[in-house]
């Protein structure tokens, strides 16, 4: 319990911070307090046969193993003899109480019953805590006691307990709770707070606890907590344990307009030595400094002991302790790195003695709006292969890690690009390739239409090529005119034929058609001639005008098509 109402009075002084505010910190933890916490989620028989509060204190403990976090337990000893009145008044025991209270320096402390439930369930958190590599100090009597000593002597940066006393044995740094969801965070108070803020320091919290009650004294009945602070304000921090040995508390009660004068309490002096002189182990002790040394897990031990209380099979344990364990590895390389550069000694990573249990990065993540990297593991134990770390963490361990993990990253994404779209110059070659063919297909097509435009036409004007055979014969000469014209029309190939065959022509009748055409090679051409004889007689050849060497309509669409179609293909590639 501690004193009652302090935790209200110290209300002011509580802060809430980030469960990474213990990441390489030592801290000692008043074990039978987190029990009853944990324990008290749910009292009913089946939460206890489940241990719902041991499988709650594992994940307390990896949390924390994750941020390099050492952790000490601290178990309660004997029961103080000043405190065996409040201990048989809460197990109802009326008479032994009155009896115990008439004389504290006749009574000694009280072993604690070993056989209770609450003693099995401490005994299980111990073992539990000895798998996961944790120590645990047996105290002489309270084990705030012992945590508030280890903090005043700085061997530990912080105490957790539920109890308010724990101020008053001396300790400076207190977390009264942990919180795993919402990011993780710890409730705090700092003793530098509560000097600077209330104006309190130990000894006038000591008094306040004789004003208000405590385990150790049932305080003046009907003071609230506020004119306790008054009076313990209006005498000072400096005076009023003095006051309040040497005068008890019979003038307070005369203050507040009582007719009774208590007089002087014994009891104060003994109440006032138990806060400021515990039953401790020493700072120096040998069980002490055997305590706060480092001790691994026991993977095989943890894992037989997951499965007999939680019925996990090895698997699982590992997959919840495995990661916690690595990370915290990687916290320590980290502050090897740091300590490293203190002293002005920055060496590569490939060239520092301990090899970075990093072996690379894998991906970014994000995890509740936390940058994080998911990295493989070099030299872990077997079972774990990747797992999640913050990326502050990367950056101070091993940034170099970052950058070969960024490189690979632009050059991944630059051989997508290639692989997506080809380079500039094979876009232009395979382009201009393609347009080639389109172009070449169109011209045949052209050619082809021409050719056979040409044929056709030719035959009906050739046709029309009469002269009247009985008025005169066409002459050489003529005939000379004629091939030359018709060879440039590209009608024939060869005019020799014409010449071979000056004979036949001269005899042709007068309704006979002259036939002159053969196979020629498409051309486009324009040709208009005549021949005329000196008989004035004219004989009409072939004459193609411009007009009938267009093109038809459906030619002009196809033409068309093509070329949106070769558009097209230009835009896709660019």
């Amino acid at each position: 319990m501690g004193v009652k109402n302090l935790w209200d009075l110290l209300e002011s002084c509580k802060k809430r911070v980030p469960l990474h505010h213990l990441q390489n910190k030592r801290v000692c933890v008043d074990l039978s307090c987190w029990v009853v916490q944990l324990h008290s989620v749910s009292k009913s028989q089946a939460c206890v046969k489940d241990n719902v509060y041991l499988r709650g204190l594992f994940h307390r403990i990896r949390a924390l193993i994750a941020l390099n976090c050492s952790i000490v337990f601290v178990a309660d000893g004997s029961i103080p003899a000043i405190k065996l009145s409040t201990y048989r008044r809460r197990l109802n025991v009326g008479k032994e109480v009155a009896k115990s209270e008439t004389n504290l320096q006749k009574v000694t402390s009280l072993r604690r019953n070993m056989g209770s439930e609450f003693s099995c369930m401490i005994k299980e958190a111990k073992i539990l805590g000895m798998a996961l590599g944790i120590s645990c100090l047996n105290g002489i009597e309270e084990a705030e006691a012992q945590c508030a000593l280890l903090n005043f002597e700085s061997l530990c940066d912080g105490c957790f307990s539920l109890d308010s006393d724990i101020f008053l044995f001396g300790a400076r740094t207190v977390y009264r709770d942990i919180c795993l969801g919402d990011g993780g965070y710890v409730v705090c108070y700092e003793m530098t707070d509560i000097e600077r803020k209330l104006g309190l320091g130990r000894d006038s919290l000591i008094a306040l606890s004789l004003l208000l009650g405590s385990d150790y004294y049932q305080g003046v009945h009907g003071l609230g907590p506020e004119s306790a602070c008054e009076i313990v304000k209006s005498i000072g921090d400096q005076f009023v344990l003095k006051k309040f040995a040497s005068e008890g508390l019979g003038w307070v009660k005369k203050r507040r307009g009582g007719k009774n004068d208590l007089g002087r309490d014994d009891n104060i002096l003994e109440v006032i030595n138990a806060y400021m002189k515990p039953k401790c182990h020493s700072a120096d002790s040998d069980i002490v400094h055997k305590a706060l040394a480092q001790y691994t897990f026991q993977r095989t031990r943890l894992q037989q002991l997951c499965a007999e209380f939680f019925l996990w099979p090895s698997d699982k344990t590992d997959g919840y302790i495995l990661p916690s364990i690595a990370e915290r590895d990687l916290r320590r390389f980290a502050n090897l790195r740091l300590t490293s550069s203190r002293v002005g000694l920055n060496l590569p990573l490939d060239e520092i003695p301990v090899k970075c249990p990093v072996s690379e990065i894998i991906k970014s993540r994000k995890v509740q709006g936390r940058e994080c990297y998911e990295v493989s593991w070099e030299g872990m134990v077997d079972g774990l292969e990747t797992s999640i770390v913050p990326a502050d963490l990367i950056e101070s361990a091993c940034p170099e890690k970052i950058l070969e993990f960024e490189e690979r990253k632009a050059q991944k994404k630059k051989q997508n690009i290639q692989k997506r779209r080809p380079k500039k110059k094979e876009t232009n070659s395979s382009l201009a390739e393609l347009d080639l063919k389109l172009q070449n297909l169109l011209l045949d097509n052209n050619l082809r239409d021409q050719a056979n435009f040409n044929a056709s036409d030719s035959s009906e004007r050739i046709s029309r090529i009469t002269t009247p055979v009985a008025e005169a014969d066409l002459n050489t000469q003529d005939l000379l005119h004629l091939s030359h014209d018709i060879e440039h029309t590209g009608l024939i190939h060869d005019t020799s034929n014409i010449y071979s065959s000056n004979k036949v022509v001269s005899t042709i009748g007068k309704n006979e058609i002259i036939d002159l055409l053969s196979p020629s090679p498409p051309k486009k051409f324009n040709f208009s001639s005549k021949c005329e004889q000196s008989s004035d007689q004219n004989i009409e050849v072939i004459n193609l005008s411009d007009s009938e060497n267009d093109v038809s309509v459906e030619h002009k669409q196809k033409a068309k098509e093509l070329r949106l179609f070769l558009a097209s293909i230009r835009n896709e590639i660019h």
